[in-house]
């Protein structure tokens, strides 16, 4: 166990130099280059070199108290530019290099919303950008570093900026799963409240190894697997979220070799395991280390959980270690969890009476009925509250409203956009206005003993025949209907025919699978056959008639930065006739 972090550290980057000072030698992040025996490590010692290096580059072309856009692939490059940017006194924008059209998309947008000046990279992905930066002159107008290039020594010539915890220490573009991303301003204040959440939720300490394969630019990524080793001292181990989806078994191996004690992703990371992790991959594993399985990011199924627990059982995973949670952006990242190796609660209520709202508990495996997950309650400091969105009065134990959220993790608001801050991060309950200002997440759920349950999005929500309908729901019972269907590519919107609202489903389809006929020898997928089970399971579960299911080609639905489902763009797509359709 390392000694407490003195009251006098108010800021990330101070933290970082303690850290260096007080325990050099100790692993502070190891990043699997492939996935699996390819290691490149640093100590806290090399972490605190390589962040001041950066650092003093960014201060000698004068970038303090501006904007460093980083473009990184998943590695330790990165986790050293973001420091590198904290400890310079820049505010850090993470990105990820453009690829396609759409990601370019995003970056420019980001762009033109930030307007930094400087730009971090490697010398090779530098080299990339060039071929954008012909058709798109905003790029030439950044000052790039390239980090991997920086001289030697130059760490020695860092200055330590004037920072307190109000200091802005970087924008977190929201994913943009309903409108366009937003700057999150987070304020170390914010982390460092945020970190001391998540520790007391998660039960961590110096020696809970983490281990992480999700996204560095993404609030999960980058709060809860890289900062959070460096809040607590420990070690970080780290691989690109293209590892694991190449080959999901690599998660569970490095959680097995180092021993992870923290680790998890969303709901469909979990999910992917359960289905592509073999009988002979289990083989040699060893999860009983694995004591926080956190599950977030998107809703969490209880059958998913299940079916995780009862699959790796025989590899030491403990059910207990299941630890669903809930939390977004603009609080940072985290705002409800459970407690540590506590079984996590589930409640079966009436499918229909929650489509008007409210909640009535059924017994569990009776018809007509979902099954919810607790994602546990607010800590240190912080606080869940749920709300009627239109009233803004407080919701009873047990009735549907938005979540609202206060404390010190709440961020500053978003970049540029003083108006709507008021109204989204100064929101007053009625009747309690002396309890100060709320985050309005424009999610729904409701509390029930103290703990909370996320019901779904507030725009999403689909209308039909006065009904309230979540399109989680449609898109699970959707997606379990074939195997050819992929998982997590699942698309439910609405649309107005003949002034009436009527159901849309989307749904991608593997590439091995081939029409009724095709010669390629491809495992075959009946399209006339799939539209009557949907139709079928989608009218016994939820009552609903669908008005058209499309079935997509591989990689159709869009998604946003962190992996979530863009439902209005997807829908806006459908109404230009844009996507391209299954088979081709």
């Amino acid at each position: 166990m390392t000694a407490a972090i003195p009251p006098s550290i108010t800021t990330l980057s101070s933290l970082l130099r303690w850290r260096a000072e007080t325990q050099p030698d100790a692993p502070a992040y190891t990043f699997l280059v492939n996935g699996e025996d390819q290691e490149r490590r640093w100590s806290y010692a090399e972490l605190d070199r390589n962040t001041r290096a950066i650092a003093a580059a960014l201060q000698e072309q004068g970038a303090a108290e501006d904007r460093a856009l980083l473009l990184f692939a998943p590695g330790l490059d990165y986790i050293g530019a973001f420091y590198g940017c904290l400890t310079a006194g820049v505010a850090a924008v993470p990105v990820y290099p453009p690829q396609n059209e759409q990601t370019l998309a995003r970056l420019l947008s980001i762009i033109a919303d930030a307007k930094p000046r400087f730009a971090l990279t490697t010398s090779d992905i530098l080299e990339s950008v060039k071929a954008f930066s012909e058709t798109t002159p905003v790029l030439k107008e950044l000052h790039w570093i390239a980090v991997d290039a920086l001289p030697s020594g130059l760490e020695a010539r860092w200055k330590e900026p004037r920072l307190t915890g109000e200091s802005m220490a970087f924008l977190q573009y929201t994913s943009g799963s309903t409108s366009t991303p937003k700057g999150v301003m987070v304020s170390h204040r914010n982390l460092l409240a945020n970190q001391e959440m998540i520790r007391r939720g998660f039960g961590s300490d110096p020696a809970s190894t983490i281990v992480g394969w999700l996204p560095l630019y993404h609030d999960m990524g980058l709060i809860g697997t890289v900062m959070h080793p460096l809040y607590l001292g420990g070690h970080g181990v780290l691989m690109s979220p293209w590892a694991f989806l190449q080959r999901p078994v690599r998660w569970l191996r490095a959680v097995s070799k180092y021993r992870g004690v923290v680790s998890g992703g969303p709901n469909f990371g979990y999910a992917l395991c359960v289905r592509k992790v073999k009988p002979e991959q289990r083989e040699g594993l060893d999860l009983s280390s694995w004591k926080v399985a956190f599950n977030g990011a998107e809703p969490v199924r209880a059958d998913t959980l299940e079916r995780f627990a009862e699959t790796f059982a025989p590899q030491g995973f403990q059910k207990a270690a299941l630890y669903p949670c809930y939390g977004l952006a603009e609080a940072t990242l985290y705002a409800s969890g459970g407690m540590r190796m506590a079984s996590h609660r589930t409640l079966t209520v009436e499918a229909g009476a929650l489509e008007r709202n409210r909640v009535v508990v059924a017994p569990p495996g009776a018809e007509n009925t979902r099954v919810l997950v607790s994602c546990g309650r607010a800590w240190a400091g912080g606080q869940v509250r749920i709300a009627n969105p239109e009233t803004s009065q407080s919701c009873a134990d047990g009735e549907v409203g938005e979540i609202w959220v206060s404390g010190p993790h709440v961020t500053q608001g978003y970049w540029g956009r003083g108006e709507h801050n008021a109204e989204t991060f100064q929101a007053r309950v009625q009747g309690h206005e002396a309890e100060g200002g709320y985050l309005r997440t424009g999610d729904l759920g409701f509390q029930r003993e103290g703990e909370l349950y996320v019901t779904g999005r507030l725009k999403d929500l689909i209308i039909v025949d006065g009904r309230n309908h979540y399109p989680q729901d449609i898109e699970q019972t959707v997606e379990v209907q074939h195997e050819g269907f992929r998982l997590g590519c699942c698309v439910a919107f609405s649309v107005e025919q003949s002034n009436e609202e009527k159901l849309v489903v989307l749904i991608e389809v593997d590439r091995q699978y081939t029409p009724p006929g095709d010669s390629a020898g491809a495992q075959v997928l009946d399209t006339k056959e799939v539209t009557r089970k949907v139709r079928q399971a989608l009218a016994a579960a939820h009552s609903l008639d669908v008005h058209e299911l499309v079935l997509l080609q591989h990689g159709e639905v869009l998604k946003t930065s962190s992996g979530k489902v863009q439902r209005r763009a997807c829908r806006a797509k459908y109404l230009e006739n844009a996507l391209q359709r299954w088979p081709g």
